[in-house]
């Protein structure tokens, strides 16, 4: 059971944030000192992508563990009350990305996924991210 009203709940969801989120400015703040050149939030490009590196033809997008459902993160459980809403939100969710990643590899585009679980170690986000990048230039 909701230890909140409906009310309280949609008022506490309507607050999260979708863009300029502070996993996201970290993952800039990490690109910017390596140096990438990004634009932010592209609305031309399926699925709005965080980053987008023109140059490199390469977008990130910086996941939530909980909304994208990361596989195997603790951080993707689900809610107990209202299971069958939060489940088909979640399939929509994971159907939008999987269909919005097809298209901007269609388009050409490579799409790279950063979790927030991974800002845990920036270090190795890090490496990752420059590793995956650098081989673009």
């Amino acid at each position: 059971m909701d230890k909140v009203s409906p009310e309280e709940r949609s008022r506490v969801m309507a607050r999260v944030k979708s863009e300029n989120t502070k996993p996201e400015k970290t993952v800039r703040s990490l690109l910017h000192k390596n140096g990438f050149r990004f634009r932010l939030h592209r609305s031309d490009l399926p699925g709005t992508p965080d980053i987008v590196l023109p140059k490199l033809k390469t977008v990130i997008f910086v996941h939530g563990c909980f909304w994208h459902r990361h596989p195997g993160c603790k951080k993707a459980s689900t809610p107990v009350s209202n299971a069958d809403y939060w489940n088909r939100k979640f399939a929509g969710n994971q159907a939008r990305d999987a269909q919005n990643v097809a298209k901007l590899q269609e388009a050409g585009w490579r799409p790279i996924i950063v979790w927030e679980c991974e800002l845990r170690d920036l270090c190795a986000l890090e490496k990752r991210l420059t590793s995956l990048l650098r081989r673009r230039v």
